[in-house]
């Protein structure tokens, strides 16, 4: 990955990881739906005036308007709320850890369809070429550290609020691939500011109707500001930015790091239990998304006895020693040289 990509991960890893906190405080004392209004609307705001410096705006949403919707709902509308409501019983820790889930899942959505390969007459299927022992053990333990945080989670409300948090993974890891083989030659600020635009909208009546009696305390209006302007603004620009640079599956890979900042973060702040299942919880989902996202090893070349080779000087031909022609290193692979 290059420098500037390196940057955007380190940048991402940061205020990424903070916004479990920010929501944990804000929804204390704000609707969920309010969070997202408020989010979505500040970054759309902020964004706007450089999204229209740059020509195209409008023709680039009226090319794309299909994938951008689908990427505003997937990445966005869907995700944002059900994250915001579980956090309402979750802690942001429990909630860090499980969005750290979605390397895992970005590798299994990414995977081939399965489908039949002529091989020598062999049939094989592509997606089970594409599952080595290595990344089936890397989500067999991402899943299990999955398993060690969520168990003690599932009975009452905290099971909702733990699927809430599964429609978060699945969104996260899914966005990213449309924004990859769908958007790639839409501009950053003209893809996300009419996705956040559009969330604001979508919210904006739910958010009227569960807005507070009184205006919330100061530390909640500065959670609202943090998540609209560090974690919404900056982040998906450059997020974004890093889909391009880096591709989606290593862009996901963000999600080694937000997890380690969300529990630092909730147990410096909010008095959040570092716990051993925890801490288990987090060795085994990060080790499993390492080995899960980490490329196949290519196949090795077959080594070319050129010691066992003859040319022959008419015509210039390769021939190994069983007479059969072969083709010169450079060649054409049409005979002659």
């Amino acid at each position: 990955m290059t420098a500037r990509g390196w940057a955007l991960f380190s940048l991402m890893g940061v205020v990424w990881g903070i916004p479990y906190l920010m929501i944990k405080v804000a929804v204390d004392e704000v609707s969920p739906s309010t969070v997202v209004f408020v989010r979505c609307a500040l970054g759309a705001v902020l964004l706007l005036p450089f999204a229209l410096r740059r020509p195209g705006l409008a023709r680039n949403v009226r090319t794309y308007w299909k994938p951008m919707l689908a990427f505003a709902v997937i990445e966005i509308i869907g995700p944002w709320y059900t994250l915001t409501d579980a956090e309402r019983h979750l802690s942001s820790s429990t909630a860090g850890l499980l969005i750290a889930g979605v390397p895992i899942v970005s590798v299994l959505l990414s995977l081939p369809h399965s489908r039949l390969r002529s091989s020598g007459g062999t049939p094989t299927f592509g997606a089970a070429e594409s599952l080595g022992v290595r990344r089936t053990t890397g989500l067999a333990l991402g899943l299990g550290g999955v398993g060690v945080l969520t168990v003690p989670h599932l009975t009452g409300g905290d099971a909702l609020s733990l699927a809430e948090v599964l429609v978060t993974v699945v969104g996260y890891a899914t966005a990213p691939l449309i924004a990859d083989r769908h958007l790639k030659d839409v501009p950053t600020l003209h893809l996300i500011t009419p996705c956040l635009a559009l969330a604001a909208l979508v919210y904006a009546p739910a958010a009227a109707a569960t807005r507070p009696a009184a205006l919330p305390s100061a530390g909640t209006l500065a959670a609202l500001a943090a998540l609209g302007v560090v974690c919404t603004a900056v982040a998906f620009a450059a997020f974004l930015e890093l889909i391009k640079e880096a591709g989606p599956i290593r862009a996901s890979v963000i999600t080694y790091v937000n997890p380690a900042i969300a529990v630092a973060a909730g147990a410096l702040f909010l008095d959040e239990p570092l716990t051993g299942g925890v801490l288990a919880a987090f060795a085994l989902i990060l080790a499993g998304s390492v080995l899960a996202t980490a490329a196949a090893p290519g196949p090795r070349p077959r080594p070319v006895p050129w010691s066992a080779r003859q040319t022959s000087r008419a015509g210039g031909r390769v021939e190994s020693l069983t007479g059969l022609p072969e083709e010169r290193p450079g060649s054409t692979g049409q005979g002659g040289g």
